[in-house]
């Protein structure tokens, strides 16, 4: 007798099937991820640093903004990686 799991897994498969990537997307995958998060700790290490200025002058408002910004830049990067990646996946080798 199959688990819930093991049946939802075969819908699953059934109506979607697992994509198999190439060993060439699989290492594009790999650098975009490496890439990007390069590009999210180089903008982690500017604006913590504003961050931190902010908060020893006491300019409490616009720390808040720049920690906002980072959020947004942290969002904004991973919907272009996940766009790229996507793009890789579908590339057919």
């Amino acid at each position: 007798m199959k688990s819930a799991y093991e049946l939802a897994m075969e819908r699953l498969s059934k109506s979607s099937p697992a994509v198999k990537l190439t060993a060439e997307q699989k290492k594009q995958l790999a650098e975009l991820d490496s890439q990007y998060a390069a590009k999210v700790a180089e903008r982690e290490i500017t604006l913590n640093d504003e961050i931190r200025r902010l908060a020893q002058s006491g300019d409490m408002e616009k720390m808040q903004e720049v920690q906002q910004q980072l959020a947004r830049d942290r969002k904004s990067l991973q919907v272009e990686l996940e766009s790229k990646k996507e793009r890789v996946r579908d590339a057919k080798s």
